[in-house]
């Protein structure tokens, strides 16, 4: 009988075994929690193909010892529904992994709502779409809601280990050699999709002839002909990662478009979602800044929309980002502000809060002079009075200096010179 592919062979058995998702299955995490209290709901896990839906599914059934089925609800009907509530009645309770749940027709839905509701079928939804948006109001509500985020290379990484070394369901009865950038090229080539890196690397250890000493040997060109897809020097363990990130910064600083895509593409074909998520956000505030404030949420936005599409369509939103922060004007001017603020700190000057401004909400604060002489800015126009607020020891220190790059800089230089001057 033919093998069943290793990315089969190798799904966890247990929660303990699934790979990445800490957020749900981690130590004290709500799935972790329902599976040691033995008290399972019905769920929807959603994301991107790979990245562990059925993974946790199977875990879940292992860890509490109940029946598991799987269907699809594109390709079983009715009858198949059927078979597993019977079941579900004899034993007591099934665990039905449901493909594609976002498909489920009215006639099949229909049927599966009273088990649903009695809890003898734990119906564990899959779907790639946004449940919200793509799933029937009538299942959704009887099933709890879950993300999956895509894997980190790191993940992946520990995932294509354990099957290298696994004995029973891997690769371990084989005399395996991978060099390092074989096994990171596997990793950071599926995007996040750990079992397509599973099945690359088994293609690569079967379709790999063996030394005269039974040693199979992967090299980075037979990664590489195995993912059809080429490596890109942007690896995490070397300089070169962070030659690139610095270069996709400074291009985006520097406002050229064009060199800020090619460093983004190298990211994306290194498969390094997580790198660009956060270089992405801190280039919105440190560089662009308040020349253009809507950027910051603008971007987070495009970055959550990239995770939940996964890599390829990913690219798309990431590219709509990097484009408006090149051509944004730039201003530094806020973490210039600060990194100057925090500067006097660390040299310890500091001085003391005036007593004007001190906590006055206690018995006795008056007598000792608390709150003596603060005046209310709402109680004057425009909200605004002259009033010493800096310690005596900075009492002229202007830590902002505004840079008049933007409309809304501009705006908010103009206040900041009135407000100095009149003070």
């Amino acid at each position: 009988m033919q093998q069943k592919p290793l990315a089969y062979r190798m799904r966890p058995r247990t929660i303990e075994e699934i790979v990445g998702q800490e957020h749900l299955v981690g130590e004290g995490k709500i799935i972790s929690r329902m599976v040691k209290a033995c008290q399972l709901t019905s769920m929807i896990l959603y994301g991107p193909p790979g990245i562990g839906k059925t993974s946790i599914a199977s875990a879940i059934a292992g860890s509490t010892k109940y029946a598991f089925r799987t269907l699809n609800a594109v390709t079983h009907n009715k009858k198949d529904m059927e078979i597993v509530a019977a079941e579900a009645k004899m034993s007591g309770k099934v665990i039905l992994l449901l493909d594609e749940v976002h498909r489920l027709d009215k006639a099949k839905q229909d049927f599966l709502l009273p088990y649903l509701e009695n809890g003898m079928i734990v119906l564990i939804g899959a779907t790639t779409s946004n449940p919200y948006h793509a799933i029937n109001p009538a299942i959704r509500s009887r099933c709890q809601i879950f993300e999956l985020k895509p894997l980190t290379p790191e993940e992946v990484t520990q995932a294509l280990k354990r099957a290298l070394k696994d004995e029973e369901r891997g690769l371990g009865k084989l005399k395996i050699e991978i060099s390092q950038e074989a096994l990171l090229h596997f990793a950071r080539g599926a995007g996040g999709d750990v079992r397509s890196s599973l099945n690359a690397l088994e293609l690569a250890v079967l379709s790999t002839d063996p030394d005269k000493e039974g040693v199979i040997h992967i090299t980075l060109a037979a990664a590489e002909e195995c993912m059809q897809k080429k490596s890109i020097p942007a690896d995490k363990d070397g300089d070169a990662h962070y030659d690139v990130i610095s270069a996709f910064q400074k291009s985006i600083r520097g406002s050229d478009v064009n060199a800020a895509l090619h460093y983004l593409a190298r990211l994306i074909e290194a498969g390094d979602l997580p790198s660009i998520s956060r270089r992405l956000i801190v280039i919105a505030y440190e560089d662009i800044g308040l020349a253009n404030p809507q950027a910051g949420p603008r971007t987070l936005a495009a970055i959550e929309t990239a995770e939940r599409l996964g890599f390829p369509e990913g690219r798309i939103p990431l590219a709509n980002a990097v484009i408006e922060l090149c051509l944004s004007p730039k201003s530094n001017s806020a973490i210039t502000a600060i990194d100057a603020a925090l500067a006097d700190i660390q040299k310890g000057i500091i001085g003391e809060v005036p007593d004007h401004l001190k906590d006055a909400h206690y018995k006795g604060a008056k007598e000792l002079g608390r709150g003596i002489g603060y005046l209310y800015p709402h109680n004057y126009e425009n909200g605004w009075v002259p009033q010493d607020y800096l310690p005596n020891k900075l009492k002229h220190k202007q830590y902002y200096q505004p840079k008049k790059t933007g409309k809304f800089e501009q705006a908010l230089a103009a206040v900041y010179e009135k407000l100095t001057r009149k003070h």
